[in-house]
């Protein structure tokens, strides 16, 4: 009887094994992007809140997409920046969409500044912002996070893409060239203030 069983049970133990593999591969991947992201932390914050907001970014609870595209950028170097550069230097292509998800999925920090609220500038319209960072600035695909950053984070970028220092996505570059350096303050000062 027991032979009988036998390449059942063979079968069942193989086909089982199989699919744990990738299961147990993907916690080890997560452990592994865990603690090769450890250093982000020295920069971006421990806890989500960077050590310089005026120009360092939040990036604890931004959207997944933009991450990946981010760092794609920074390696591939189609986004300049130094540090970001040689930190993204260091993952693979496979890496990028875990650490990505490993940052999506944390909290967005409370916000601690007290940066009086503004009223949307009149004159530009807002609108035209949302259709990718979505209402209140809370991002989505394709767009980043903005509610929550710095003024100075927000206009050193705006400003960036304005002078073609920044040029990793064509329609900010020309959605800010075509706005004046007033419009690109009030509405800097306005997302900061969400």
């Amino acid at each position: 009887m027991m032979k009988n069983h036998l390449p059942t049970l063979l079968g069942a133990l193989v086909i089982s094994t199989v699919l744990a593999a990738p299961a147990n591969a993907q916690g080890a991947n997560a452990q592994g992007i865990e603690s090769k992201l450890q250093v982000c932390g020295s920069c971006h914050g421990e806890n989500g809140v960077p050590i310089d907001p005026k120009t360092i970014p939040i990036i604890w609870g931004q959207t997944e997409y933009f991450i990946v595209k981010q760092m794609h950028d920074f390696k591939t170097g189609d986004r300049e920046s130094p540090i970001m550069s040689t930190f993204a230097k260091q993952f693979t292509p496979a890496d990028l969409r875990p650490l990505a998800r490993y940052f999506s999925a944390k909290q967005w920090p409370a916000k601690t500044a007290t940066v009086a609220a503004t009223p949307p500038p009149a004159n530009v319209n807002i609108a035209v912002c949302q259709i990718c960072h979505q209402q209140g600035f809370v991002g989505g695909l394709p767009a980043p996070r903005l509610a929550g950053q710095s003024y100075e984070f927000l206009i050193g970028a705006m400003n960036s893409f304005a002078n073609g220092t920044r040029t990793n996505n064509a329609d900010m570059v020309k959605l800010m060239e075509g706005l004046s350096v007033q419009d690109r303050e009030a509405i800097a000062h306005y997302i900061a203030g969400l």
